[in-house]
């Protein structure tokens, strides 16, 4: 078998593996070599060596990212005179300590040379996986998808469920024109089937029934036949659908402007989904602003037959239903609370805008780009707090270090602020003392901190980012990238966005060019683009109301939403991963 998976190795180095990708996803330019099949379900168990404590030990301290640690653990192994699977298992674990210091470059040069060895299996599904975690960190989703499709094939047999729900989920993550000029290369015919069950879903219908069942019948040994991914099964089951939908929102009062957005991005979904026309469900608005409590506008949508409800939308709502011991009709709420829901009554899900939900996003995809050291700036107050103790935990599970964390009170001390990020401060007071030394005449460049590779500027609005973004230039830190959050864009050209060109950050798909029609009638409605990103939420509610089915399939259920690919966790909170964009003349775009 070593054999065979080192032929399939050398295969997806066709892929362009070897380096960083500049783009999201590297597309092969000859068609891939159909890989023999190898024997399935590996066994996990590694090889016996007489330096298993050694590499026990690197492997407790890489697993607490301690990788100074490992490496002095294997700094006195006798490499000349070890065996084949020693010197794999060695290497494999220089590759991750590379990797986990931030040398991404010797990291993937380490797990090429095992391409040359003819080691255990265990150890070849150890590299293998860790190239895949490499791939799918840089953002290279095609060849990510492909090579878990390629690694299911022989894996444990308890992890194969998890490998196939990674093909789908970096096919979800994969353009529409990579997926299409891959189709056109690729002859596997196991990853053409992935692809063109890919192809399928973004199909601007958002029935996708007679498609998948066409495909089906196409490819019958596809490991993806008889549990379709993403939980599209589900939707098979046509006493699983709702046919009577209350939508809980504030259409009067303070939160109207909120609440309509919602509301036309969910009825603009719904005709374009023709769900009026087919008549599959009727709707209905209970005005949470009418009924004084999201607990009464719920009691009057069951007492008038409904099967399914939308909203609330404010957390003073959703806390005030999810707290009810009995709730007899299942609820989709669009806001998101921190205390824990009792668990009573139908399901209660919850899909929001929440901010975290972006921070693990950038936190992610800054670690993957190499980054490994962070300052934080932040502004004063609660809302700063959670987003700061939000990156602190992602970046510090990943493996990343803060090395620097300033927060700002206003306009005022901005400068003061990235000053005390950069150790602008301590510079300029060591200047001073040898001043005070040598007299004022000793010339002196301020230095900043040489500890960083990368700031997270966590700003509550546009104004802010203007202002301060320019400030880490002006103070020498003009190399290193910026991570932002979606609050920094309006959703509207400005051409004072100039300020913040090079700036990343993390955004919804429907404000980097998704579902194009709908906007479009949302805008002709003449609602215009305040809310944009609420209108986004409203179509998203109407797209997971629609196939709420689907939600049984569990960490299985996957949706390529407009505010993002969305997924639940066990605790019923949909969470959204957001596409990565950045400034350039003064324009969001893809990078």
């Amino acid at each position: 078998m070593a054999t065979a998976i080192l032929i399939l190795w050398t295969s997806l180095l066709l892929w362009g593996c070897a380096g960083a990708p500049e783009k999201e996803t590297s597309v092969p330019t000859t068609p891939v070599e159909q890989l023999p099949e190898p024997e399935p379900d590996t066994s996990s168990t590694l090889p016996k060596s007489r330096y298993t404590d050694s590499f026990n030990q690197a492997e407790a301290a890489l697993a607490n990212h301690d990788w100074q640690q490992a490496d002095v653990t294997l700094q006195a192994l006798p490499r000349r005179t070890m065996s084949a699977n020693d010197r794999a298992y060695l290497t494999y674990l220089e590759a991750r300590i590379a990797y986990t210091h931030g040398d991404q470059a010797q990291a993937i040069a380490l797990l090429d040379n095992l391409l040359f060895m003819d080691i255990h299996p265990a150890l070849q599904y150890r590299a293998l996986s860790f190239q895949h975690y490499i791939l799918e960190m840089q953002g290279d989703s095609l060849a990510s998808a492909q090579l878990a499709d390629q690694i299911m094939r022989f894996a444990p047999s308890d992890t194969v469920a998890a490998w196939q729900r990674n093909v789908w989920l970096n096919l979800a993550r994969t353009d529409e024109d990579t997926l299409l000029n891959a189709r056109a290369v690729v002859v596997d015919p196991r990853f053409q089937g992935w692809l063109e069950l890919a192809l399928i879903t973004r199909d601007d219908t958002y029935d996708h029934s007679a498609a998948l069942t066409q495909w089906r019948n196409s490819h019958p040994g596809h490991p993806a036949v008889n549990t379709l991914p993403g939980g599209m099964n589900y939707q098979f089951q046509p006493s699983s659908r709702r046919d009577k939908v209350a939508l809980l929102l504030p259409v009067s009062g303070p939160l109207a402007p909120a609440g309509n957005a919602v509301l036309n991005g969910f009825m603009a979904g719904y005709y374009a989904n023709g769900a009026a026309d087919r008549g599959s469900a009727t709707l209905e608005v209970f005005d949470t602003a009418a009924y004084g409590s999201a607990s009464a506008a719920y009691d009057a949508a069951v007492s008038q037959g409904t099967t399914m409800v939308v909203g609330p939308l404010s957390k003073e709502s959703l806390a005030d239903l999810g707290t009810r011991l009995e709730r007899p009709v299942p609820v989709l709420a669009l806001n998101r609370i921190d205390q824990v829901l009792p668990a009573a009554g139908s399901a209660l899900v919850q899909l929001s805008l929440s901010p975290e939900d972006e921070v693990v996003s950038a936190a992610s995809i800054a670690y993957g780009k190499g980054a490994r050291n962070a300052l934080l700036i932040t502004p004063a107050g609660d809302w700063g707090d959670k987003m700061s103790n939000a990156l602190r935990e992602n970046w510090t599970a990943l493996g990343g270090n803060i090395r620097g964390h300033a927060t700002y009170n206003g306009y005022d001390d901005y400068s003061s602020s990235v000053k005390t990020a950069l150790s602008l401060d301590a510079s300029e007071q060591r200047a001073a003392e040898i001043r005070s030394i040598f007299g004022s005449g000793t010339e002196f460049t301020p230095r900043r901190r040489q500890d960083a590779d990368v700031v997270f500027l966590f700003s509550q609005n546009d104004s802010e980012a203007r202002s301060i973004k320019p400030l880490l230039a002006f103070h020498y830190a003009g190399d290193l990238p910026v991570f932002a959050l979606s609050n920094v864009y309006s959703g509207t050209p400005d051409e004072r966005n100039r300020d913040l060109n090079g700036l990343y950050l993390v955004e919804m798909p429907w404000l980097l060019g998704s579902s194009p029609d709908l906007r479009a009638t949302i805008a002709d409605g003449g609602v215009g683009e305040n809310y944009t990103r609420l209108h986004a939420l409203g179509a998203d509610a109407f797209l997971v109301q629609n196939e709420f089915q689907r939600l049984q399939a569990g960490a299985d259920a996957l949706f390529r939403g407009d505010t993002g690919l969305l997924r639940m966790g066990p605790d019923l909170i949909i969470r959204r991963e957001m596409s990565l964009a950045v400034f350039d003349s003064g324009e969001l775009k893809r990078p």
